[in-house]
Order: structure tokens, then sequence, then C-alpha cells
């Protein structure tokens, strides 16, 4: 009968125990946490409106808000789902204001600027999912329009769903990866030892 390696099953040993200690982490504190966070902005909608945010708040998403772009310097489309595009304007003070939707790709709204009031969203920053792990920056806060601006079409106006709260499906994998590396190990010891 031949021995248990010790290196090998102690390298095994604590790959599981990170694994799992992982998932202990994502249950207890990262899932709570966003839970709570999603029941505070859930109720930002019925709240009095604020002054539009010029940096990064999250506690505010979704409140009502107003604000004026004096000079709007780009009107951009990104994609929005079933909706076709969202036009998106930036203020030369850096205010980014979601003006409407579209369904032409190739439309060009034009709008001069003026008072926008309406709903707080995040701004698309258009990093990579592995730029958005490296670079921890908050989004940009964006007002999304409420009527919509420049003839557009109407916003589907930013809510709780579309943020996403996978901390229980994380924890879930990380266990997962803990029972599936220790059975890994265990079949290769009963093939040693057979």
């Amino acid at each position: 009968m031949k021995r248990i390696p010790l290196l090998p099953t102690l390298v095994v040993g604590l790959a599981v125990a990170a694994m799992v200690a992982l998932g202990l982490w994502q249950l207890t504190d990262r899932w709570p946490r966003k839970e709570a966070f999603l029941a505070r902005v859930a109720a930002n909608p019925a709240r009095p409106p604020v002054a539009f945010p010029r940096t990064a708040d999250e506690t505010l998403l979704f409140r009502r808000s107003a604000a004026t772009c004096t000079v709007p310097v780009a009107v951009r489309l990104a994609g929005a789902g079933a909706a076709g595009y969202r036009a998106i304007a930036t203020c030369a003070d850096g205010m980014v204001v979601q003006l409407g939707t579209t369904r032409d790709p190739k439309a060009r709204p034009v709008w001069s600027g003026g008072a926008a009031a309406g709903r707080i969203g995040q701004a698309p920053d258009g990093r990579s999912l592995i730029g958005a792990l490296l670079d921890h920056r908050p989004a940009t806060p964006m007002l999304v329009a409420d009527p919509p601006l420049a003839g557009l079409a109407p916003n589907t106006l930013p809510s709780v769903d579309s943020i996403p709260n996978n901390h229980l499906a994380y924890a879930g994998q990380w266990f997962f990866f803990a029972g599936i590396a220790a059975l890994i190990y265990a079949l290769a010891l009963g093939r040693r030892r057979g």
C-alpha cells in the first residue's frame, strides 16, 4: 500500500480550503451587502428629486433629478437591446445625458443642450469585463431623460432589475469547484493505490 503524498495533498487541501472560503465570503459578506444595497436603491424612485451628482454616487441611482447641459460636445449611439439604440450626449462639463432611443442605427440626433430631467443611471463605460475587473473606477453618473429629448423615443428608465446580483451563484460555483477538486484528487489517490 502506497502512502498518501504529503506535498500534493497539502496543495490540494489548501486549494479546496481557499475555494470554500471564497464561497463562504460570497455567501456571508458579498450577497447580504448587495441585497441591502438593492433594497436601498429600489426605494429611490419614490424619494424626492435630488441635484444631479457630478461624481459617482451609487446610493443615488434611480432618483429623479434635473440638470442643464450648456454645451453638448458629442452625441453617440449605444446598443439598447430590444429598444434599439440609446442616444447619449456628453456635455462640455462632463455631464452625460441619455437623450432617448431610436431603432435607426444611422440616426444622428441633434440636441443643442439645455435643461434635462429624468432619473439617475450609470453611463456605459465601454470597458471589457477584464478591464472592469482591473479598473475599479466607479461608473460615471448619467441622467436618463424622461421625457426624451431631441425627438427620440422614450428611454427605458433605469431600475433595480438592471443591477446583477450573482453572489449566490458565485458561492455555489466556488463550492462546486472545491467539491470537484476534492473528488478528482480522491480518484487520483485511488488509482495510485490500485
